[in-house]
């Protein structure tokens, strides 16, 4: 459809058709008011057939302006007119004639009603509220209209039965038409202001108000005023009138209280509910105690003792919307005054949050199958939505922030997202989302005045095309209206969807629900009290680093105050709370302009407790955190695809290299690999405390970047000696120890020995010089000093340790291991791994190496006995003085060293023959073993666990304390933290230990039984 443009200075020269009337008699029935001639609109007339062409309906506008212009006879002159010269008359009468069938017939019925649309606003593009009535001007206008005397306590109207109520009926309708001009004024003059809906809620609802007050007054005048004179009723506004935000045709949900009699107070409430429904809206006092079962009117007494005993959780939820709207005033404040620490505790009931979610759950549940897509309020991304999450919010927040505490959906929406509880993206989307539903459900009630929440079907082209024109939307260049409109709608209803789940089933709000009220105010006496009562060594230490975090008046401020209780109360569960706690705010210093870490914590529940987890269990995170605060957004994934699980060794590796490369300098390099290295260490090692990934995993993950690394370094060493000849050796980095067999733990070195090549035209000792210089620039670049944990490249492994050459040529390395090599060295050997350098300078190393860790015909028996002395010589003299042998994880009994050398003893024998054992990795060996028949099953399993036990049990103690330890504590907060990291309760630390035992112990009776016998 083509929709004409606003013009002033040219008739329309397009017949109506064209102009959005359907009927094929249009034409005739302007000419016949005067405003149509042949294919043109009269030229005094062109604005007023441009007006009516632009109403939702243009034909039922004219329709009913023909019935008008019958039923005011001579007066149809005056409004004719006035309709040729007024434009705000104009876009107010053909707004409604357009969009409300029932308005139609109200102006019908009493064509003079006209004369009210004349001065409902002036031109102007800024709507201003103040020109419509206040609520005291309504309630006057409504008991004037039944003869009661506004300025009375009590007023009673002298107009009874039937009048009355047509009175009442009357007055609603005047304001309602009023109302709607203001309201579809702007759908036919654009130029015209257009009021907001929550400005024409807030109005209807004092419009609702003012009946209640005048009903209540004719309702004194029918039961009999001397015998109602000593009755106080109260009646309280629940839901969408107590809330301001009533639509046009909707219940009254009300609430009564009394002082005095309580027989009249019951027939004064049920003669009030009677005249007002029989006047305009349904009056339901349905929200009341019991319900429909419960006194219709109790005392302010009786109201508090069911709330107390009996109120179920959806009753407070109502509560929020509770204000005084008619009848004794005071009564009304002191019933709002006397249930408020109810509501706003309410959300402390235990089950308060699930309550709430069934409670929505089940307003789903009983949508009519047939029409819950076009539910507007009920559906799914319908108004409940957002109502709900609001409400869920309010009850958990606004215990400790009092501007939560309003009745109104959107001003508490606002107050939320000013608030930072949640994001000001997220509160303006469902701001403007809400908006528009309401003005959906406004406009499909206006048409007939009937409560209705419907959308209209696909089937009903007519109802879509009246429903696009009455919220004013219009053809995009792609799309007709009909189109634009549904496109929006269901735009709409996802993303509030979306953000209602979210925001509903935010898993932060159970957290701060169960957090007592009194402490969600984070005063000096609330949070020491709280940070005592949780077990905080120095309460007056924490005390200081809370008053920093939400010091001032800023949003960040406010969201640390909103996440302080719940954070405190996390920490307080964990190993070490007070350096959590210092943690945490070194992490807040450090993110205090980035915007997205508070809203992470605040709308991501796991994000939350995991960082406060993390922060309080282990030293080295908590002191490595602040340095790669990026690691942050890691925390919020969950299961196996989450960030800080996914990511795959080699990728990392990669990308380490890739930024790297871009760095000449080895200084400059190693601080970047150091950085790098940095994030990755500390999400493999937030991971591992969340128990998201295994023994084998961890591992790998730190092997993988340590050697990424070393291949940086050693890539920007070259890059730092290359010159306009080619370099006169190739280099190779060959990972030995854990390194090599890839079982690096958290604190280990890397152990490496350094092998060259001279190139074409090149001597041993150029190859070899070249080569001296590169790696231990490399070393150097590495080994800098840094706050984050060492990179310590030992090379100690190399043929005649540290008193030979630091890297030998690769016949030279042959030559030694021809003529030097001893058994420990070739032992050595099976973990000899290329990590770094050139590939195939590597690969030949791994061949010339292989006589001699995997000798054929196996290990004589003097060099395995050799093996055993070594043994038992490193258990009798290597164990730390004081060291519990049953708790140490690497010497101690059934540890890492007593499953490694049985499995390199087993390699050093059987290799040769069996070429599954020629693997480097101490867990795919006994995988080997195991098919090839050289360990039982029992025993096989029993050196997988000890050996897995021991690495993450060593790994999870240097978390814990920050700095490499091979020994486990017998008790203190060390090993209560190290307890919970690896699964075991809070309460009973010990058992941590009694397992460990247990399973290294069995590893050891396995060690007995192979080494020995081998």
């Amino acid at each position: 459809m083509t929709t004409p443009p606003v013009a002033r200075d040219r008739r329309p020269a397009r017949a109506p058709a064209r102009l959005g009337f359907t009927e094929p008699d249009a034409g005739p029935r302007l000419a016949d008011l005067g405003w149509w001639d042949g294919d043109d609109a009269v030229p005094a007339a062109a604005l007023v057939v441009w007006a009516l062409a632009r109403a939702a309906d243009p034909d039922l506008a004219l329709s009913t302006v023909e019935r008008m212009r019958e039923s005011l006879g001579e007066g149809w002159a005056e409004l004719e007119g006035a309709l040729r010269v007024d434009q705000g008359l104009r876009g107010r009468l053909f707004g409604v004639l357009g969009g409300s069938t029932a308005l139609g017939d109200h102006l019908v019925s009493q064509p003079e009603r006209w004369r009210l649309l004349r001065t409902v606003l002036a031109p102007g593009r800024v709507h201003d509220t103040s020109r419509m009535p206040s609520a005291e001007d309504r309630c006057r206008t409504h008991l004037d209209a039944v003869g009661a005397d506004p300025e009375q306590d009590a007023p009673v109207a002298s107009v009874t039965g039937p009048a009355a109520v047509e009175l009442l009926r009357l007055a609603w309708r005047d304001d309602v038409l009023l109302l709607a001009a203001a309201d579809l004024q702007s759908v036919c003059e654009p130029e015209l202001p257009f009021w907001p809906v929550d400005a024409i809620s807030g109005q209807l609802a004092d419009v609702a108000t003012a009946g209640l007050e005048a009903a209540l007054a004719v309702a004194r005048a029918e039961v009999g005023a001397e015998r109602v004179a000593g009755v106080r009723l109260g009646v309280i506004g629940m839901g969408k009138c107590g809330g301001r935000e009533l639509n046009y045709v909707s219940d009254i949900d009300v609430i009564f209280l009394h002082d005095g009699p309580a027989d009249m107070a019951t027939r004064l409430a049920s003669t009030m509910m009677r005249v007002a429904t029989e006047a305009f809206l349904e009056v339901d006092a349905n929200l009341r105690p019991e319900g429909r079962q419960g006194q219709l009117t109790r005392t302010l007494d009786g109201h508090v003792a069911y709330y107390q005993r009996w109120a179920r959780t959806w009753e407070f939820q109502a509560l929020l919307k509770a204000r005084p709207v008619a009848g004794d005033r005071e009564l009304g404040r002191e019933y709002c005054e006397a249930l408020a620490p109810m509501v706003w505790s309410a959300a402390e009931r235990d089950d308060f949050v699930p309550d709430v979610r069934a409670m929505r759950k089940r307003v789903e549940e009983h949508i009519r199958h047939d029409v819950a897509d076009r539910e507007l309020k009920l559906g799914r991304g319908g108004l409940r939505d957002v109502e709900f999450a609001v409400q869920l919010l309010q009850l958990v927040h606004g215990r400790g922030d009092e501007s939560l505490r309003g009745p109104n959906t959107l001003e508490t929406l606002a107050a939320l997202g000013e608030g930072g509880y949640i994001g000001r993206d997220d509160a303006a989307n469902l701001a403007a989302s809400y908006r528009f539903l309401r003005l959906l459900e406004h406009r499909v009630q206006l048409q007939r005045l009937r409560r209705t929440h419907l959308f209209p079907s696909d089937d009903d082209t007519a109802g879509l095309r009246w429903l696009a024109r009455a919220a004013k939307l219009r053809a995009d260049g792609r799309r007709d209206a009909v189109g634009v409109l549904q496109a929006e709608q269901s735009r709409t209803t996802v993303r509030v969807r979306r953000l209602h789940e979210k925001l509903f089933y935010r898993p932060l709000l159970d957290s701060v629900a169960r957090v007592a009220g009194s402490d969600l105010v984070l005063t000096e006496e609330s949070a020491t009290r709280r940070l005592a009562a949780l077990g905080w060594s120095s309460p007056s230490g924490a005390l200081k680093h809370v008053a920093a975090l939400t010091a001032g008046t800023s949003r960040a401020a406010r969201i640390q105050r909103a996440l302080l209780p719940v954070l405190l109360d996390q920490l307080g569960h964990t190993a070490d709370p007070d350096h959590g706690l210092l943690a945490y705010r070194k992490v807040s210093e450090a993110l205090a302009s980035t915007p997205w870490f508070l809203a992470l914590l605040r709308d991501e529940g796991v994000a939350a407790d995991r960082l406060m987890y993390v922060l309080g269990t282990s030293r080295w995170v908590a002191e490595m955190m602040p340095r790669s605060p990026e690691v942050l957004r890691l925390l919020g994934g969950d299961g196996p695809t989450a960030d800080l699980v996914a990511r795959e060794p080699d990728e990392v590796a990669q990308s380490l290299r890739a930024a790297v490369a871009r760095h000449t300098d080895p200084r400059s390099a190693g601080n970047v690999a150091r950085s790098l290295r940095r994030v990755e260490l500390l999400r493999v090692a937030c991971a591992d405390l969340l128990g998201l990934t295994d023994v084998a995993s961890v591992c790998r993950a730190l092997t993988s970047v340590w050697a990424a690394v070393l291949q940086a370094a050693l890539e920007a060493a070259i890059r730092e000696r290359a010159g306009d000849s080619p370099a006169p050796a190739t280099i190779a980095i060959i990972g030995m120890g854990r390194l090599g067999g890839s079982e690096l733990g958290y604190g280990s070195d890397a152990d490496v020995v350094a092998v060259c090549e001279p190139a074409a035209g090149a001597t041993d000792q150029e190859a070899t010089t070249y080569a001296r210089s590169v790696v231990e620039s490399a070393i150097a670049a590495l080994g800098a000093p840094s706050p984050d944990p060492a990179l310590e490249v030992d090379t100690k492994l190399r043929p005649e340790g540290r008193s030979g050459p630091l890297v030998r040529t690769l016949s030279s390395y042959a030559d030694y291991l021809r003529r030097w090599a001893q058994t420990w060295e070739c032992q050595a050997l099976l973990r000899a791994r290329p990590v770094a350098g050139d590939e195939d300078l590597g690969r030949r190393f791994t061949e010339m190496i292989a006589p001699y860790r995997y000798p054929e015909g196996g290990l004589p028996d003097e060099q395995a006995t050799e093996i055993r002395r070594m043994k038992a010589r490193i258990d009798a003299e290597r164990l730390p003085r004081g060291a519990d042998r049953a708790l140490h994880t690497k010497l101690g009994t059934g540890g890492l060293a007593d499953v490694e050398w049985t499995v390199q003893l087993l390699q050093l024998q059987h290799a040769a023959a069996v070429p599954s054992l020629r693997t480097p990795s101490t867990l795919d060996a006994l995988v080997a073993l195991q098919e090839a028949d050289l360990l039982t099953e029992a025993d096989a399993a029993a050196l997988t666990a000890g050996w897995t036990t021991a690495t993450r049990a060593r790994g999870i103690a240097t978390l814990v304390r920050g700095k490499p330890t091979d020994q486990l504590p017998r008790s203190g907060r060390e090993l209560a933290g190290i307890a919970s990291a690896l699964g075991f309760a809070e309460d009973d630390p010990g058992a941590c230990i009694d397992e460990y035992r247990r399973i290294t112990r069995h590893a050891r009776a396995a060690v007995d039984r192979v080494f020995s016998a081998v």
